[in-house]
């Protein structure tokens, strides 16, 4: 199976940018969005032989996720189920017969880390989804996650430290949802690859500088990461501030 997941930094605009071209071009069996940002009704996607699924924020304009896939689902549900967590549509889950499917864009900790407390919050409940569904099947997740969890995952990481994404609660909260039996599937294949980064600032003439992070993931249970074939992140496409990254496994 070939899995895609892109933070598309708002659907429309990327889709003025290129993006239907790359989604077809593609293939992928299971596509993922985060970042989607608008409401229902305000796109209408012609993905011939995909089902949709959309997660829409409260707040206009915000957040939102969105999967297509080739294979209906056995059951979708939408959110954490924990009505804090559940109003900005950064949550999608789909069941197969063999694993659950699931992408997200976890909340960023803002200026001055400003969302920090409720982004602890967010993470422990998080990780307890998972650590749920991961009890009855293997779990997939891909997405936005907010955080560059070694040094090597960013350009400059030395004055990043106390900045959103790059903390040491962020981080070694990353590490606790790895420890409880998660991978990292493109440092499974590429442990010490450095300048892979799927996110670039707007700003400085980074992303032709390639002064980036490495914040959008697929892991995968334990259990199954000998079905894993290979990780990509595709930096070359274009129509966002992040890039596609990639997974295929054979499951």
């Amino acid at each position: 199976m070939k899995l895609i997941s892109w933070n598309v930094n708002g659907i429309r605009a990327c889709v003025t940018k290129g993006f239907l071209e790359y989604f077809n071009e593609m293939d992928a069996d299971i596509f993922c969005i985060q970042e989607s940002k608008l409401q229902e009704g305000q796109i209408n996607l012609e993905l011939e032989g995909y089902y949709q699924y959309w997660n829409y924020a409260e707040k206009k304009g915000y957040s939102g996720t969105a999967i297509f896939t080739k294979e209906k689902p056995l059951n979708v549900t939408y959110g954490l189920g924990i009505e804090e967590h559940d109003k900005e549509g950064r949550v999608i889950t789909l069941e197969f017969e063999n694993f659950y499917m699931i992408t997200v864009y976890t909340p960023n900790s803002k200026n001055e880390l400003a969302r920090l407390d409720y982004r602890m919050v967010w993470e422990d409940a998080f990780k307890e989804y998972l650590k749920v569904l991961d009890e009855k099947k293997p779990v997939i997740v891909c997405g936005d996650l907010n955080v560059a969890h070694k040094e090597i995952d960013l350009k400059n990481p030395k004055t990043n430290l106390r900045n959103a994404g790059f903390t040491e609660e962020e981080r070694s909260k990353f590490t606790e949802l790895l420890n409880s039996g998660f991978v990292d599937t493109f440092r499974y294949f590429y442990p010490d690859e450095v300048g892979a980064y799927s996110w670039w600032s707007y700003r400085f003439n980074a992303r032709a500088k390639n002064a980036g992070w490495r914040i959008d993931y697929f892991l995968v249970s334990d259990s199954i990461k000998d079905k894993l074939e290979d990780a990509k992140i595709h930096s070359e496409v274009l129509g966002s501030d992040h890039c596609p990254v990639e997974l295929k496994i054979n499951i």
